[in-house]
């Protein structure tokens, strides 16, 4: 069933080919709008406090390019484990020393999403608990060397090989993981359609 949205136009702000794919398969139309990015945030900030920062910022750095009848989506996932953020690796090296810090624990991975309409700005955040099996050094290797972790938060694709034989358990959102919290998104986008048809109604 392809979604209704009521004359709104929906534009993913992202660079990240998964979010596409997501919208894809949830059937919702939309365009693309990548933006150059500088995820920075202050040290002192922990947990849901970054990820928050980080998509204000995304927010700010696409606001003035708001339509009318558009909704602008933006994005942010973290990775933490013992505390510490996990981000993108910039290497191969970097990607194996991540998922090594991942291996036999429990992490967590947070992914806040916000809306851009009409002069408002709302978000969403989802929060996921994954626990990892003990991973041998060869089977982190072969993740790294056969897959491409380098764009990946935590240096790992839960819906990759190392998904697949790493993950012992997972509590909350799967497709959280993979970078977007699908069903509370797909609920948001028809809840802000929805009230511009009562507030229409309302005014007619």
């Amino acid at each position: 069933m392809k979604f209704d949205l009521k004359n709104y136009e929906l534009i993913l702000a992202s660079n990240s080919a998964r979010r596409k794919d997501f919208f894809k398969r949830m059937n919702i139309p939309f365009k693309i709008k990548k933006i150059n990015f500088n995820e920075s945030y202050p040290k002192n900030l922990k947990g849901n406090e970054i990820v928050k920062y980080i998509l204000k910022k995304k927010a700010n750095a696409v606001k003035n390019k708001l339509k009318k009848n558009q909704i602008i989506l933006v994005a942010d996932t973290i990775v933490l484990v013992d505390g510490k953020l996990l981000g993108k690796p910039n290497d191969k090296k970097s990607a194996f020393k991540m998922i090594k810090s991942l291996s036999g624990k429990t992490h967590k991975v947070i992914t806040a999403v916000g809306f851009l309409y009409e002069e408002k700005f709302e978000r969403i955040i989802s929060s996921t608990k994954v626990t990892f099996n003990q991973l041998k050094n060869e089977e982190i290797e072969f993740y790294v060397e056969k897959y491409d972790p380098i764009d990946k938060a935590g240096g790992y694709g839960i819906q990759d090989w190392i998904g697949e034989i790493g993950v012992k358990k997972i509590i909350g959102s799967y497709t959280n993981v993979v970078g977007l919290p699908s069903a509370q998104v797909y609920q948001k986008i028809k809840n802000i359609v929805n009230k511009k048809l009562i507030d229409a109604k309302k005014t007619s």
